[in-house]
């Protein structure tokens, strides 16, 4: 995993008896000082095991070994309580924050095509009293509209202040809150609205514009649509019967309301506060039904693995918050008097396609501390990085990867290293602000090359994490004094993960030297099943005779001797070739997507036949200098749909895998180049960036046919 340099070999000598003088000079002043002797003995600790001493056994936090978490305050058992807590300690302290827009402009691009580019201003915060007020009206103002306590009401809308301020409303007042991703096709927000029956919709103008005009008429019961950003152009084709209210509206009907004689129905620890639906990887999205005591296990597990939290903390939030990792990072944030301020893929950095050149981004204007991301940012995060490194001069790039690999082997002893992180790693940290402590990564595994260069350059650990929405987002998260990489760390303390045997893989439990098998996730964070859906309900979930209630995750883990997990596989991955091998295909995708020339890719294998074949979205900057390199002209649709440039990116691909000790038969042997990027937009990724593979192998079947023949199934 260290970078190349081409140094002369006698310069380099000098050099490393430079810095070897250097760190003996400076390692006792370091060692005194830097108080990294408590994290380096923390980091050799065991952090879970089994609570019967067996490997086939749970393994529980070594913090939680005769009790599992539950409640993050005393008394604070549904998220209305722990809101109240939050808003009585920190009242006056900030909250929520919004940057405004102070222009908007249309750029002509050179190929013709028009981008929206703003210009931001300040962040503008609601303290905690405000949004506890602006969230009791806008939930007495749905009453008045007709919403009952323990019906559904759906939230269809991007990442924002008014997305919390009504979930908390919804929370206050017992409505059980639908979330859909805003990136959805229409037939599954269909499918999303009717399943749950909702008559309220909260949305924003341009989602109601671009989404819901086309799929509300198949909405039968639809009534009332409430807009968070003011009131749209009048619209024509409404269905009779269907009112357009404003956010302000509703809070100003609440505020008037005459709520002294009516008993609100609070919710209980058992009552479902989210149906929040998947993004739909594996089929039509599922609503999984998470009780207010499954969002408060989950969080108060996170919650602790994150040292130090508290009012000196900004975090920023881009990530769908339909998502189990936005909302739970948020709660988590909000009950512990951070500062939230909110942004969006579009704007989130200087460089971000909606920020005019030369206006800042919203990391460079918030600074924030905390972060969390999905593999797949800061897999791009990366690859720009490293881009920028290889246009440097000579001397820079030597200079900078001398720099990397020393203090790759620093960290991987648990040393620090404040001179290079000053002079070298300064302006790559200032990415993201500058003050990031802790970037928290999930939603899919992260590579290891990827991870290692987040704690170099950004000089922050990266807690990877491991849940599922059917486990409220929790599972494990790796401590911040862990900088190991390719693990997803210990069970967190609100819960228990044990492995089963998996027969068909080969994965057993009694595996040596580590234990290996299916993960099951127990704890009061497992959801109480899929909404309507009964029997995937019972084939997902299972209750012991303790009483425990477990998640079967589909995912293949290991247990490392510290208590650590690692996911090895995973079962809906693994694909029996033809002469009886299995491929990974997870596996295979990871060795492959961290190339430079590789921005995303599919790997696929058909039972029928004996060899994997590919679909490539290649860097079109990468894959445009190789063309020029091989004498090859054309448009960018021409080249990616060259057989040529297929077998030179096929080429590259399989010097990796070989790299990569890849087996001969997982290597990819024939590929496709798309020249489209897979976006949530598509429908060929979900919001995390995780494949569709269903998606894909439809979008993509006539290629499918053409590498394999006619008898793919």
């Amino acid at each position: 995993m260290k970078l190349k340099h081409n140094i002369n070999p006698v310069l380099l000598q000098f050099i490393n008896f430079i810095i070897l003088l250097y760190s003996f000079i400076t390692y006792i002043p370091w060692y005194i000082l830097s108080g990294s002797r408590e994290a380096i003995a923390k980091s050799k600790q065991v952090k879970a095991k089994p609570v019967n001493n067996k490997p086939v056994g749970a393994y529980r936090s070594v913090n939680s070994q005769h009790c599992l978490a539950s409640v993050l305050y005393p008394g604070c058992d549904t998220l209305d309580k722990v809101f109240k807590y939050a808003k009585t300690k920190f009242k006056d302290k900030k909250l929520l924050g919004t940057r405004e827009i102070l222009k908007e402009e249309d750029e002509i691009q050179p190929s013709g095509k028009i981008f929206k580019k703003v210009i931001l201003g300040r962040y503008t915060w609601l303290s905690y009293d405000d949004v506890y007020i602006k969230a009791v009206n806008f939930g007495n103002g749905l009453a008045v509209l007709g919403q009952q306590p323990k019906t559904n009401i759906a939230i269809f809308c991007e990442t924002r202040a008014e997305w919390m301020i009504a979930a908390q409303a919804c929370f206050m007042c017992n409505y059980q809150l639908v979330t859909l991703y805003a990136t959805l096709g229409g037939p599954a927000i269909v499918h999303g609205l009717n399943e749950t029956e909702v008559t309220t919709i909260i949305t924003s103008k341009e989602l109601m514009q671009t989404k819901l005009k086309e799929i509300v008429s198949q909405v039968p019961r639809l009534r009332h649509i409430i807009t968070v950003d003011g009131k749209p152009t009048t619209w024509s084709e409404f269905p009779k019967g269907v009112i357009v209210h404003t956010m302000a509206s509703v809070q100003a009907m609440g505020a008037k309301a005459d709520t002294g004689n009516k008993q609100q129905a609070r919710p209980i620890p058992s009552d479902i506060a989210v149906i929040m639906y998947t993004s739909g990887s594996t089929g039509v999205p599922k609503g999984v039904m998470i009780s207010h005591c499954n969002i408060i296990a989950g969080i108060t597990g996170m919650a602790e693995r994150i040292p130090n939290l508290g009012e000196k903390d900004i975090y920023i939030g881009y990530l769908p918050l339909a998502h189990v990792l936005e909302l739970s990072a948020e709660l988590v944030c909000l009950s512990h008097g951070c500062r939230i301020g909110y942004s969006s893929p579009q704007t989130l950095a200087d460089q971000s396609s909606k920020i005019k050149k030369g206006s800042k981004g919203d990391v460079t204007t918030l600074r924030p501390t905390l972060m969390a991301a999905v593999p797949e940012i800061m897999d791009r995060i990366y690859k720009n990085v490293m881009n920028k490194v290889n246009e440097m001069t000579s001397f820079q790039r030597n200079l900078f990867i001398l720099a990397y690999n020393y203090k790759m082997e620093q960290i991987s002893k648990g040393y620090t290293t404040p001179l290079c992180d000053s002079l070298i790693f300064r302006k790559v940290r200032m990415l993201l602000g500058g003050k990031i402590r802790i970037l928290l990564c999930g939603g899919a595994p992260l590579s290891a090359a990827t991870q290692r260069f987040m704690n170099i350059c950004f000089c922050c650990p990266v807690g990877q994490g491991y849940g599922l929405t059917e486990s409220a987002g929790a599972g494990t998260i790796t401590d911040v004094w862990d900088y190991t990489t390719g693990r997803v760390g210990a069970p967190l303390v609100c819960c228990e993960i044990k492995l089963v045997n998996w027969e068909e893989g080969g994965y057993y439990n009694t595996d040596k030297p580590y234990p290996r098998g299916e993960i099951l996730i127990g704890g009061q964070n497992v959801t109480v099943g899929y909404y309507k859906n009964e029997e995937r309900t019972k084939k997902d979930f299972i209750v012991d005779e303790n009483g425990q209630r477990w998640l079967h995750t589909g995912d293949i883990g290991e247990f490392h001797q510290d208590g650590c997990l690692k996911i090895i596989d995973r079962k809906k991955d693994l694909v029996k070739l033809q002469a009886g091998e299995y491929v990974s295909l997870g596996k295979v995708e990871a060795a492959l997507k961290n190339l430079p020339l590789v921005d995303n890719i599919c790997a696929y294998a058909s039972s029928f036949h004996s060899y994997v074949i590919g679909f490539v979205v290649p860097n079109q900057k990468e894959l445009a200098e190789l063309a020029r390199k091989k004498g090859f002209k054309g448009t960018w649709e021409e080249i990616c749909n060259s057989p040529e440039m297929e077998k030179e990116v096929l080429k590259v691909l399989a010097e990796a895998a070989m790299a990569a000790n890849l087996e001969k038969f997982e290597i990819p042997v024939k590929i496709r180049l798309s020249p489209d990027p897979w976006t949530p937009e598509t429908g060929l990724v979900t919001d995390a960036f995780k494949l569709k593979r269903k998606e894909l192998t439809a979008y993509y079947q006539a290629d499918i046919a053409q590498m394999y023949g006619k008898n793919v199934k």
